[in-house]
């Protein structure tokens, strides 16, 4: 079993991901996993680092399949005996001209962008090791998305004793509601991108609160981050930070030195905290 530290960033063949993976291949002491659905597109991102002197792994990762999942946090605990840095980067957004009914969108996006990362927290927290750190790239959109909710979601969004159990059910009632075509009078906003980085924000603080309950002399360091409006296929041409900048908080965030008791369980923004 190596004892090198090991980083992992999920959804890291190009954008923001790529930008991470990049960052850390430069300032993180030791291995990189960058990783992607398709392993072609992984390895040719690779390669264009390779050539740029760095010298990132590859893992292929899918993180709307559990199987692949299990595959990567197996290879972890077997390799490594754990993890010292996850960042969960992937994610998907429709664009805002498409044309695919609402409902779908609602399913689709919240599908991955939080039930999957919900699964890759399930599976590979567990393999943290002591002063380990975990960056849940979420969206300053969640902070508008919650402003949109009606005062009774808000206040259980905001909640510091919701648990993981109820925001589940709900982010599954905002979809069910939205096949229903009643979500605007459910209190819900009108953005399913919206919901569930508001999904992945709450998450990381009960994951954050769990880790204080459970394994509290470990000094894993969790929070969730808004990158910014960062210019990838997902945002467009015309967003206002390159994906180098936007990689900043994230990498901020994963290279936290051993001594920093916080930021945890906190919504960050260009390296300062938000209020949720």
């Amino acid at each position: 079993m190596s004892n090198v530290p090991v980083a992992v960033v999920t959804g890291s063949n190009k954008g923001i991901g790529l930008a991470i993976v990049r960052a850390l291949c430069r300032q993180f002491p030791g291995d990189v996993y960058l990783t992607s659905r398709d392993p072609g597109r992984g390895q040719a991102a690779v390669a264009q680092l390779q050539q740029e002197g760095l010298r990132p792994l590859f893992h292929q990762l899918d993180i709307d399949d559990l199987q692949s999942i299990r595959a990567l946090r197996d290879f972890l605990r077997d390799k490594y005996g754990g993890i010292n840095v996850l960042v969960n980067n992937a994610g998907i957004a429709f664009k805002v001209h498409d044309t695919t009914p609402f409902a779908v969108q609602a399913e689709v996006t919240l599908k991955t962008n939080f039930f999957a990362t919900r699964n890759v927290c399930t599976e590979l927290l567990p393999l943290m090791k002591p002063y380990g750190r975990v960056v849940n790239v979420s969206s300053m959109v969640s902070c508008s998305a919650l402003r949109g909710c009606s005062q009774e979601l808000q206040q259980k969004f905001r909640s510091d004793t919701i648990t993981e159990e109820e925001l589940v059910q709900l982010m599954t009632k905002f979809v069910e509601d939205t096949k229903r075509g009643v979500h605007e009078k459910e209190g819900w906003p009108n953005t399913a991108y919206g919901v569930s980085k508001i999904g992945v924000t709450v998450l990381s603080r009960i994951q954050a609160r769990l880790l204080d309950e459970q394994r509290k002399g470990d000094h894993i360091l969790l929070n969730a981050c808004c990158p910014g409006w960062v210019r990838t296929d997902m945002a467009g041409p015309k967003a206002t930070k390159s994906p180098e900048e936007g990689a900043e908080t994230p990498v901020y965030l994963a290279l936290l030195p051993s001594s920093a008791d916080g930021p945890h369980g906190q919504f960050v923004s260009d390296k300062t905290v938000k209020p949720w």
